[in-house]
């Protein structure tokens, strides 16, 4: 299970990426918008801001993050779904995906689908975490080895590292207007004992720490805890550096490549 509120206690850092996203969608009016992996919604109310007037779905498929979604807009529609196999019932104008798609494997069948199913003129935008080598990330599978929890853990696999820019440019060319690509590294500040434990607590460590019972869960927590430590140190002033990846797409369909 997503925990919003605890996904929620970096909320001003996470958005950051999905702000600059947003900005380059040149859209003035579009119809329907579609938040594909939603989350707790904060993203989604970004969207409702910059339009209005346009019918937003935003889709999700927990039903706890959605709840929260929910309470803060309820003049955005809302469908519980798994983002992997999600079929628009009507062709969008934006298809926006904040942090969401590197959690889905099979991306080569997945981009294309998503551009075909926009609309004539519609955009394609993605963010998504670049940190597939980042101590954050391989420290994980690496102390979910070495202890006593190491049996109950084995199921747990890795987030699937995405692909290369040029495998996304190769897959998406063909079937675009325009295609632009980006990576930006933002070195968020922290604040709080163990702050980049508390931020994977919200995102990719779930799994993990959801696979335990206490005491192992804490053991764990703690053993990843202290891997951490001496690649993002805790500064003077108690705040912490986290270098934080992530790799931009937006794709626009012309008229005459639209699909359908």
């Amino acid at each position: 299970m997503w925990d919003p509120a605890q996904y929620l206690r970096f909320g001003s850092e996470r958005v950051r990426p999905a702000l600059d996203l947003l900005a380059r969608i040149p859209l003035a009016a579009p119809g329907h918008v579609i938040d594909l992996g939603c989350g707790a919604g904060n993203v989604t109310a970004m969207l409702k801001k910059r339009w209005p007037e346009a019918d937003i779905l935003a889709v999700d498929g927990s039903e706890a993050m959605l709840a929260s979604a929910r309470q803060m807009l309820p003049h955005c529609r809302f469908e519980v779904a798994d983002i992997a196999h999600f079929v628009p019932a009507r062709r969008p104008d934006i298809i926006y995906s904040n942090a969401a798609l590197h959690w889905l494997a099979d991306h080569r069948h997945l981009f294309p689908r998503l551009v075909s199913a926009l609309a004539p003129g519609g955009f394609l935008a993605v963010q998504m975490p670049a940190m597939d080598r980042a101590p954050f990330r391989t420290l994980q599978q690496e102390v979910a080895k070495m202890g006593s929890w190491a049996e109950a853990l084995s199921g747990i696999g890795r987030v699937q590292p995405i692909l290369d820019p040029g495998e996304y440019w190769d897959l998406l060319e063909p079937l675009a207007a325009s295609l632009e690509l980006w990576e930006t590294t933002y070195f968020q500040v922290l604040t709080g004992p163990d702050a980049v434990l508390q931020w994977a607590m919200g995102t990719s460590l779930r799994p993990y720490l959801a696979a335990l019972d206490e005491p192992l869960r804490s053991a764990f927590r703690e053993a990843y805890a202290a891997s951490l430590r001496p690649h993002y140190p805790e500064r003077a002033d108690g705040r912490t550096f986290f270098p934080f990846h992530r790799f931009f797409l937006v794709a626009s369909v012309g008229i005459e490549r639209s699909r359908g």
